[in-house]
């Protein structure tokens, strides 16, 4: 692998726990800001080092919000690099393990999922020499702190890496806003701070973000979310004709509702990008009278016509309503990912990249991303939970069909 000279800042993550440094009797070290600033790079590796240069024969956690994307994002762009340094590298996949060997000495790192208050069971009874928490402003605190209670060796420490989050966040408070007070070494990155980030690479993510997460993800701000959710979206120019000619694949993405009101989308994907071509928005309330599943059924089928759909996501709590499509057996069908905060995320990036388009005839959705608002008085990121259907199905069409933190794809979708 080719590798650019680190920054100040990284060297200071690779190399804290020197016999050297001034830092080397901190009790934690603390990386958080931007995105794609090189923090869990250098922090991983950094922690592997220090593993290997104190103990031998010990036990170590490597946590993240998922076991997939723990792999995905820290140990598979850690691996070259650790065999380019003559390790050997042993992944049982199967037990969640990496098994890691230099120079006679042997030390195992068990990976893990703090993705919910259930995870904290999952890491009770371990003796550990040190954990690494990638994305700790996303974990819960009953995880987080059951995992540190877990490094009990003499000579533990804490790792913790992080993008920034709303300011009353309990890891910005309790640690970061603490560090002096706890012995940790807090490094604030930014993108400047990665020398492999080209300036036109940079440029393209200060485009993908707005508001608040361009604040937390290319400025590295704990900032609070207010006014609207999507604010480029107010401008009619977001909004193209629907192209002409035909669509390479076809999918519909459903929030279900009887009291509330139903939203389908119609996707198009033409080239690089998915069009929202048609919709179709049933408000009980406003109409007078409920639809029945085989009723919204009977819509969706009016709103397909005679495209072969490639699949239909639909909200995971209507049970019912995935049931009856799954019966007329018509449609690949799958429950939606509903991680609301990191789905807007995602519909953000989508929509201001190009990736997502919505067409200027779907009057549902244009209505409700004028109206669709941050919740100002609430301790933690959330929505108003009113003009938000078609807001709802579009994230469940991001997040399921494009594929999201599960790396779901189109293509493996199965027929019921």
């Amino acid at each position: 692998m080719e590798y650019k000279p680190f920054s100040k800042k990284q060297l200071l993550a690779l190399s804290w726990w020197d016999k050297s440094s001034k830092y080397k009797n901190c009790d934690a070290v603390i990386c958080d800001g931007a995105v794609r600033s090189g923090k869990t790079f250098c922090m991983s590796l950094s922690f592997v080092l220090w593993a290997f240069t104190h103990f031998n024969d010990s036990a170590f956690a490597l946590c993240g919000k998922t076991i997939k994307s723990l792999k995905r994002n820290l140990v598979t762009p850690l691996i070259p690099p650790l065999k380019e340094l003559k390790f050997t590298v042993d992944l049982k996949s199967s037990e969640n393990l990496l098994v890691l060997t230099y120079k006679g000495r042997v030390n195992r790192f068990y990976l893990f999922s703090g993705k919910d208050e259930g995870s904290a069971s999952l890491i009770q009874g371990m003796t550990l020499s040190g954990i690494l928490l990638d994305e700790v402003a996303l974990m819960p605190r009953s995880f987080v702190e059951q995992a540190l209670a877990r490094c009990s060796v003499s000579g533990s420490t804490f790792w913790f890496n992080c993008n920034p989050e709303f300011p009353s966040h309990w890891f910005y408070n309790e640690w970061i806003k603490k560090a002096k007070e706890k012995n940790a070494l807090y490094i604030h990155f930014t993108m400047n701070d990665n020398p492999s980030l080209s300036k036109k690479m940079i440029k393209r993510y200060e485009k993908m973000y707005s508001g608040a997460f361009y604040r937390r993800f290319v400025k590295g701000e704990w900032v609070a979310v207010n006014g609207a959710v999507y604010p480029f979206m107010e401008d009619d120019s977001a909004y193209p004709d629907v192209p002409k000619g035909d669509f390479e694949t076809y999918a519909v993405s459903c929030d279900y509702g009887t009291v509330n009101p139903a939203s389908f989308g119609l996707w198009g994907k033409l080239k690089d990008a998915w069009y929202r071509i048609d919709e179709y928005y049933f408000d009980s309330k406003k109409e007078g009278y409920q639809r029945t599943d085989e009723e919204h059924y009977k819509a969706l089928c009016d709103l397909v016509k005679d495209r072969e759909i490639s699949l239909v996501t639909v909200d995971p709590s209507a049970a019912s309503f995935i049931e009856v499509i799954r019966r007329h057996s018509r449609f690949s069908v799958v429950p939606a990912q509903n991680s609301v905060i990191d789905g807007i995320r995602q519909v953000s990036s989508a929509l201001k990249e190009g990736k997502v388009k919505i067409c200027n005839n779907c009057l549902s959705s244009k209505r409700e991303f004028s109206l669709y608002r941050w919740n100002e008085n609430a301790m933690n990121d959330s929505v108003i939970k009113e003009n938000d259907h078609a807001m709802d199905d579009i994230r469940y069409f991001v997040t399921t069909v494009m594929g999201g933190d599960d790396d779901f794809c189109v293509v493996a979708a199965q027929r019921f």
